[in-house]
């Protein structure tokens, strides 16, 4: 099968799916993940793709909710240069609700200059972030899928390496769904398949 055929993924031990490509590996397998997060990575494009569970911020509005989500990410990761390319308004999501109350989703891009790992700032890669945030206020959480696209490899980075420094590659030339559209199909696929996993009764 090829390794860009998209399939369903079972997560958080299947009370969540999600379609995304085959050459997304489960991150969970190589090193520890925390619990709410569900990690998988293109080791040889450097590309990622995360699943994230957080306690709803109810100080958040949910317009622009994903901007912010991007934003804070940015800090967390101490990066530079941080860009906002788009975002977009709220949108219901008909297909994503509990007891009949749909979730609200938001989504944003932006590019940020980021380090691997403990590398320092010499080592920044230029990458793109794209960010949705699924608000399913009836069960009290805010769920952020998150994907990683490099733009420029630092010559410094571990990325190097495997992936090659300069421009990164673009995935249509390598024969692979761009990150935008596994972003986006990661994201209209995502389904709950069971509730109680945020404790709803």
């Amino acid at each position: 099968m090829p390794e860009d055929y998209a399939a369903d993924h079972p997560l958080f031990g299947g009370a969540i799916s999600s379609t995304f490509p085959l050459r997304f590996q489960d991150v969970s397998n190589i090193r520890q993940v925390p619990d709410h997060q569900e990690v998988f990575v293109d080791p040889a494009r450097d590309e990622s793709l995360i699943f994230e569970l957080l306690d709803l911020k109810l100080d958040v509005a949910d317009t622009g909710s994903a901007t912010w989500f991007l934003q804070d990410l940015a800090t967390e990761q101490e990066a530079e240069g941080t860009m906002l390319i788009e975002q977009s308004g709220v949108i219901e999501a008909d297909g994503l609700c509990f007891r009949n109350i749909p979730a609200v989703i938001t989504s944003a891009v932006g590019q940020m200059a980021i380090s691997k790992g403990r590398q320092g700032r010499e080592a920044q890669n230029i990458v793109r972030v794209y960010l949705a945030n699924l608000r399913l206020k009836e069960v009290g959480t805010d769920v952020l899928i998150t994907a990683y696209e490099p733009v420029v490899i630092n010559p410094l980075s571990e990325t190097a390496s495997t992936v090659g420094a300069g421009l990164a590659v673009p995935a249509i030339q390598s024969g692979c769904m761009p990150m935008s559209e596994v972003f986006k199909l990661a994201l209209s696929s995502f389904k709950v398949n069971d509730w109680s996993l945020f404790g709803a009764a």
